[in-house]
């Protein structure tokens, strides 16, 4: 399931939008404020972000001048109340790729996520390798060589996540966050549960990396030769 940042202080607009995303098979985190936000997509790989320029810290636009400044090319849409030309043309400007002024049709709005959804992140490989794995997030496997496995949606955001850090140890907090967001409640035992299974998955494909628990500090991908504190 694709997932999405949405940056909206107003509650009860965020909510509409929200049901709405998740009906059309959409996922939504909510946040009302730029700085959680930014924690936020430093720990999620999201695929869109819905921007409101009006937030209580500060304008959208500074936050996705953030973004973009590191390299960050998320597909954004904005929201806002500033229809003038002159709001569009410094949305855009700043690194928006599509301007939503309020009030707006739902059906709308969920069209033009989807399209926003239908672009490359480009500062993520779309089928990413590490090692001798490859996974393919449009359709949701993982290859060794001529063998694949199919990955449930979880499965498949932690594995993304592992991939990307190409052997750097990701806390635990962070993979909950990768496979569940940080608007789901996640059981206790939930982030355990997928694990085993990737580990069974990775086994079964014939793959030399191997999912390891780097006790107090994370989990990595590392070669099975070279792995040492295995749990």
């Amino acid at each position: 399931m694709n997932r999405i940042l949405l940056v909206e202080d107003h509650e009860r607009l965020a909510e509409l939008i929200s049901k709405k995303l998740a009906a059309a098979g959409i996922a939504v985190d909510v946040f009302d404020r730029m700085d959680s936000a930014m924690a936020a997509v430093q720990q999620v790989p999201y695929q869109a972000l819905v921007l409101d320029r009006g937030l209580p810290d500060g304008d959208g636009i500074n936050f996705l001048q953030r973004l973009r400044n590191t390299g960050l090319s998320i597909p954004c849409l904005i929201l806002t109340a500033r229809d003038a030309l002159h709001d569009r043309v410094e949305g855009l400007e700043a690194g928006a790729d599509d301007y939503l002024p309020k009030p707006f049709a739902m059906d709308e709005m969920v069209a033009r996520v989807r399209a926003l959804l239908r672009r490359p992140v480009h500062n993520i490989a779309l089928d990413p390798v590490h090692g001798d794995l490859l996974i393919k997030p449009a359709i949701g496997i993982m290859c060794c060589k001529d063998d694949n496995v199919t990955l449930a949606p979880a499965e498949l955001q932690i594995m993304l996540l592992l991939v990307s850090k190409k052997g750097s140890v990701v806390r635990r907090s962070a993979l909950e966050a990768a496979g569940w967001g940080l608007s789901e409640a996640v059981t206790p035992n939930a982030l355990d549960v997928a694990l085993h299974r990737l580990r069974r998955k990775l086994l079964g494909i014939g793959s030399n990396q191997q999912i390891v628990n780097l006790r107090n500090l994370g989990y990595a991908l590392r070669e099975t030769d070279t792995t040492t504190a295995v749990e």
